[in-house]
């Protein structure tokens, strides 16, 4: 994720967010983004403007950590699992909601126990993913990817 400092922000952080978002609307090639551990703030959603979004299963994905919400909404980073919970940032709820495409299972007792086995999994995941996509027109993965990315937030009832 991005750095939350005036610093980063002096040095053309957001804009180099804001430029990575424009340039990867816009490629041609097919997309395929993973979170594999914490994906938070602009730095990670900049990454997935993806024709498809993966998650490793026990990863989490959003737009501020959990410390940044809850010292943003209660000025107490202890309460960080009270906003991971409210902010739903988990695989499964994230791919209830149409966030995400797809979670990869991992290994017992996590990714980092069997790196070798867990990359064999990630391969798979990837490769079911890529290969419709490589089928489509630059044009089609460019529009499907445009228009994933625009809905994320509507909600329908």
């Amino acid at each position: 994720g991005a750095y939350p400092g005036s610093a980063a922000e002096q040095r053309g952080q957001g804009e180099a967010i804001a430029r990575n978002l424009a340039v990867m609307s816009h490629i041609g090639a097919p997309i395929v983004a993973v979170v594999i551990g914490e994906g938070g703030s602009g730095g990670a959603l900049a990454l997935g403007v993806a024709n498809r979004v993966l998650m490793l299963e026990h990863a989490i994905y959003s737009v501020i950590s959990p410390n940044g919400a809850a010292s943003i909404l209660w000025k107490d980073a202890r309460r960080a699992d009270e906003a991971a919970a409210a902010m739903k940032i988990t695989a499964t709820d994230l791919q209830e909601f149409g966030i995400i495409d797809g979670i990869v299972p991992e290994v017992r007792g996590g990714a980092h126990r069997d790196v070798q086995a867990q990359a064999g999994l990630l391969y798979e995941a990837i490769r079911a993913q890529l290969m419709p996509l490589c089928t489509w027109t630059r044009a089609q993965r460019i529009a499907q990817r445009y228009e994933k990315f625009r809905h994320i937030g509507i909600v329908y009832e």
